[in-house]
């Protein structure tokens, strides 16, 4: 009996914990062609679609180019949320780095990714005026 009551409670724990989940507007945000120096800051939206809090507890970028800021409180279930990305836009050239989420969802590990092409301010407006000219 003891052991038929520990077995209820441990599958009752399991269930409760992965029954968060969330879906994201988009899991990856192209910044496209952007100046150097400019604002980096983009912003995922998601939406707790589970039937309880998620909790998101960890969050990691590929690289230190690339700040993640997560949400502090649980989003609650029918709640959108947003994780801030910031991307140090000093540096030249493309990019693609992924972001990991660590949440109390069934997926408990979630990847999401940024992507892009940081130009020299001087390149993107001759570029622009190439365009505009014909």
């Amino acid at each position: 009996m003891k052991t038929l009551f520990s077995f209820a409670a441990f599958l009752f724990i399991s269930l409760s914990i992965h029954s968060q989940e969330f879906k994201f507007e988009k899991e990856l945000i192209d910044y496209g062609k952007i100046a150097q120096s400019s604002n980096g800051e983009r912003v995922f939206v998601f939406t707790n679609v589970g039937t309880q809090p998620l909790i998101i507890t960890n969050i990691q970028s590929s690289c230190g180019c690339t700040v993640p800021k997560k949400p502090e409180k649980p989003i609650m279930p029918g709640e959108k949320g947003e994780i801030k990305v910031s991307y140090d836009t000093k540096r030249l050239g493309g990019f693609s780095k992924q972001i990991t989420i660590f949440s109390n969802a069934k997926e408990p590990r979630k990847t999401i990714r940024i992507k892009g092409i940081v130009e020299e301010t001087a390149s993107l407006e001759k570029e622009k005026s190439l365009l505009s000219n014909d």
